[in-house]
């Protein structure tokens, strides 16, 4: 990455594990400012995050409570990861209403919601990116 990402902000979802942590070690390692989420704060406790923040995702309030936490702080983020997602086990005639609802929700409506909670102050900073 090359110092890209040095003092640049990014906010990642679902770091507490899997993919999720995998990017948030490798952008603390390239001197990134992370702001480290997991609906499981406890899965957080060992990594070195500027912030470690519970958040679900699935709460419209919370994302957006947050995105101006992180403009008032921060002046917006450089960039968005979004980690948090869901796939349900089994096949499609195994798969009930509210696992649809469920995984169409977090993999879905969640991109939504971080994109149009964060990306205002982060356009207003000059931009950044969204994975």
């Amino acid at each position: 990455m090359a110092e890209r990402l040095q003092n640049k902000v990014a906010l990642i979802t679902a770091a507490g594990q899997g993919i999720g942590r995998a990017i948030a070690e490798a952008f603390i390692e390239e001197g990134c400012i992370v702001i480290a989420t997991d609906v499981d704060a406890g899965k957080l406790q060992d990594l070195q995050p500027r912030k470690s923040i519970k958040l679900d995702v699935l709460s419209t309030a919370a994302v957006v409570e947050l995105a101006k936490a992180i403009e008032a702080e921060f002046g917006g983020l450089d960039v968005l990861v979004n980690v948090a997602g869901y796939v349900h086990q089994g096949t499609v005639l195994e798969c009930a209403d509210r696992d649809w609802d469920f995984s169409f929700d977090l993999n879905v409506k969640a991109m939504h919601r971080t994109i149009k909670a964060f990306l205002p102050a982060t356009l207003k900073k000059g931009g950044g990116s969204i994975v």
